[in-house]
């Protein structure tokens, strides 16, 4: 059992930022990528950023240049880093992790609860 603690969303301006944070807790053994998805009304879920254990990182073509995921690993935390937000950036953010198992194809995915990212004028 793994628990994802969300926290930072809010409302912003266009061209503000916000910092996302997600806190780890439980059986982490084995933890091998935890990062953000995001929805939107009317449309797709989407891969926001994802950072790997080994401490690579992709994120979304559309925040490229804008967001930055890192980690404190000492306090079991993901951040996400939103610069330069735009109102295309209005979604609720979900952290994700993912459990590896004994194979590659066994793997247990988890969901934060969820914070609500508002970017407005």
């Amino acid at each position: 059992q793994v628990q994802l603690v969300e926290s930072g969303g809010g409302l912003v301006q266009p061209g503000g930022s916000l910092r996302l944070s997600c806190a780890a807790s439980g059986n982490i053994i084995g933890l091998y990528a935890m990062g953000w998805y995001r929805q939107a009304p009317g449309k797709q879920r989407e891969l926001v950023a994802r950072m790997y254990s080994s401490g690579d990182t992709n994120s979304a073509d559309s925040v490229k240049g804008r967001f930055t995921i890192f980690r404190d690993n000492a306090k079991n935390t993901v951040y996400l880093q939103m610069n330069s937000l735009k109102q295309e950036d209005t979604a609720v953010y979900y952290c994700f992790a993912v459990i590896s198992g004994a194979t590659p194809s066994s793997q247990t995915n988890y969901w934060g609860q969820g914070t609500q990212v508002t970017v407005s004028s």
